[in-house]
């Protein structure tokens, strides 16, 4: 029987300092209802003084090796998503490596902005099942609050820090990772985007000034084109696999906004029963929201084996993707 892999552990971190809609409307024009009914958000976490990408990397990562029973020496591969890594380079996986002493494992970054852990988690599967791996940790991390214009309302109120991560091992049985799939049109590139600080738009005082360095985006657009992709690529992954949309025990949306997750699951006509959501506490943390839902539900034990797991992201790139899993 082919190999597949599977997830053998899973962990999180969120920063301790909370951040709620009220300590947002003394900053900036807002209030909790207009945030609570735009978004579902209503707190969010920021990391304070020193902390940085790869510290809640650490955090996340030991909570998923220990879930998943291994060493950081065991470790063969790891694979960190996030679009606010410590720094340009060197990768933060590369500094992860070294924080957890894992001195076997190959490092790198992935940046699919909110996608990331679906990329990432799509370049581990396959690693694994090509035989190359077999103990691979991925991890979805952000620091978003230092990318972001506190006096821009339309972009402050969404965002949050934090990081969650994954074990990855091959199996022989019918459990596991099913499928992933991913897709992009940087025609609309613009729609998320952080312009400044690349190879465009180095650093210089006149970016500084014009305020390049933090998140842009255009709700109104994103939100359209969000509902209508993340439906038709629930549904194409569920085909691809011979599964109906009722058979699905756990959806778990990247957090973006209660709309777009309502959404989805109302045209898949799933129960939010069955739809992990936490970012009314959390935020929208990019590429941690995957991993860091998922460890709740886990912990939580709303899913058991054999249960019928989906995922999936939309974020800047455009990008999105699925993975569909049989838990166990």
């Amino acid at each position: 029987m082919p190999l597949k892999s599977r997830i053998t552990g899973t962990g999180s971190y969120t920063p301790e300092t909370i951040l709620d809609n009220s300590d947002l409307a003394k900053k900036i024009d807002t209030s909790d209802k207009w945030i609570t009914a735009r978004t579902g958000i209503r707190q969010r976490r920021v990391v304070k003084g020193s902390e940085t990408n790869s510290d809640l990397c650490l955090k996340a990562s030991e909570n998923a090796l220990q879930s998943a029973g291994i060493k950081a020496k065991e470790l063969d591969l790891i694979i960190v998503a996030t679009m606010s890594g410590d720094q340009p380079m060197p990768s933060t996986a590369a500094i992860l490596q070294n924080k957890l002493g894992a001195k076997s494992a190959a490092a790198f970054d992935i940046n699919a902005a909110c996608s990331g852990f679906i990329y990432g988690l799509t370049v581990a599967d396959n690693f694994v099942k090509s035989g190359s791996y077999k103990k691979v940790l991925l991890v979805g991390a952000e620091v978003n609050s230092k990318f972001l214009d506190w006096k821009d309302r339309a972009t402050c109120v969404l965002f949050g820090d934090g990081a969650g991560a994954v074990v990855l091992e091959p199996t022989g049985g019918k459990k596991g990772i099913l499928s992933t799939h991913i897709y992009s049109d940087g025609s609309m590139w613009d729609f998320i985007c952080l312009p400044g600080g690349g190879s465009n738009h180095p650093p210089t005082s006149k970016t500084i000034r014009d305020r390049m360095h933090y998140i842009k985006m255009k709700g109104n657009e994103t939100f359209k084109v969000a509902v209508r992709t993340l439906e038709k690529l629930v549904l194409d992954t569920l085909k691809v696999n011979n599964v109906k949309p009722s058979e699905l025990a756990m959806l778990i949306p990247h957090q973006a906004n209660m709309r777009i997750i309502a959404a989805t699951a109302k045209r898949l006509k799933l129960p939010m029963s069955r739809v992990a959501v936490n970012l009314d506490k959390y935020g929208n943390t990019s590429a941690a929201s995957i991993p860091i839902a998922l460890d709740e539900v886990v912990r939580e034990k709303r899913i058991k084996k054999d249960d019928y797991v989906m995922l999936e992201a939309f974020g800047s790139g455009l990008t999105w993707g699925s993975a569909l899993i049989k838990w166990g």
